[in-house]
């Protein structure tokens, strides 16, 4: 049986979707071959991309160890999780506190049928849940999340490389702002998203467009900073993923990178 045959209903292997393709760049199986090929059409002309999705899921391992560890954040809100690959959030946070709830959010019912089998607590005293939403629906995902996170307790809110598909910054500032307006002081803004720092990332965002990918539109790391207004930014700030505190035996080893992201305490 081909993985074209095993798609769960609702899904169309015939056209490329986002998780797919970043799973198939980061190494994983979960992708049909309209996928494979848009990553390797974007690939062709930026191969850093598939550095950036592997190192994007390094970013969160180290942001989300932290959060849960020198932090002491017990609740963590992942939207736009993608497909479950290499460590993922719940894995991380229940490892450093086995009390840890997470909830993934995601509207690709691939996501949703993997999530189902895949993402469950690691520790007897976690819990992990999913909400289908679409990020462009704030007020529906946190309904969801109030089924098992308190929310008036600190939350993680994580946008993790999922903000680039919406084209307009004030529409990306109401989502994050909405959410981070529903948590406590004390939470946390995680976010990266891809940047125009390169002439071959923006031609990988054409040539992502051409093979029939959703348009991932790119922005600066000033414009991806102003989410964090009103926030207090954790160092380093608004910086290349790979340079977000790297292990000690990568100090000063980690190459830019065209990705950049920032933690921020709500005050």
């Amino acid at each position: 049986m081909s993985n074209e045959d095993a798609a769960p209903p609702a899904v169309d292997p015939t056209v490329p979707q986002a998780a797919r393709i970043w799973n198939y760049w980061m190494g994983g199986k979960d992708n049909y071959e309209s996928d494979r090929a848009a990553g390797d059409a974007v690939a062709e002309v930026y191969p850093d991309i598939v550095t950036m999705a592997r190192q994007s899921r390094q970013f969160l391992i180290r942001v989300v160890s932290h959060l849960a560890g020198e932090a002491g954040i017990r609740q963590f809100l992942d939207i736009g999780t993608g497909l479950p690959t290499m460590e993922n959030t719940h894995e991380v946070a229940q490892r450093s506190a086995p009390a840890a709830r997470v909830v993934y959010v995601d509207n690709d019912p691939l996501v949703l049928a993997h999530a189902r089998a895949l993402l469950v607590k690691t520790r007897p005293e976690g819990v992990t849940a999913y909400v289908h939403a679409d990020y462009h629906d704030p007020d529906r995902i946190l309904a969801g999340a109030a089924d098992t996170l308190d929310l008036t307790e600190p939350v993680a809110v994580m946008f993790m490389g999922v903000l680039g598909y919406e084209p307009e910054e004030a529409e990306l500032r109401r989502i994050v702002g909405r959410v981070m307006d529903a948590v406590p002081p004390g939470s946390h803004l995680v976010l990266w998203d891809g940047t125009d720092t390169g002439e071959a990332v923006v031609e990988g965002g054409e040539k992502l467009i051409e093979a029939g990918g959703v348009p991932y539109h790119l922005r600066s790391p000033d414009e991806l900073a102003r989410c964090f207004e009103g926030l207090e930014l954790i160092e380093p700030g608004m910086v290349p993923i790979t340079r977000w505190r790297p292990a000690a035996a990568k100090v000063g080893a980690a190459k830019p990178i065209d990705a950049y992201g920032a933690v921020g305490r709500k005050p």
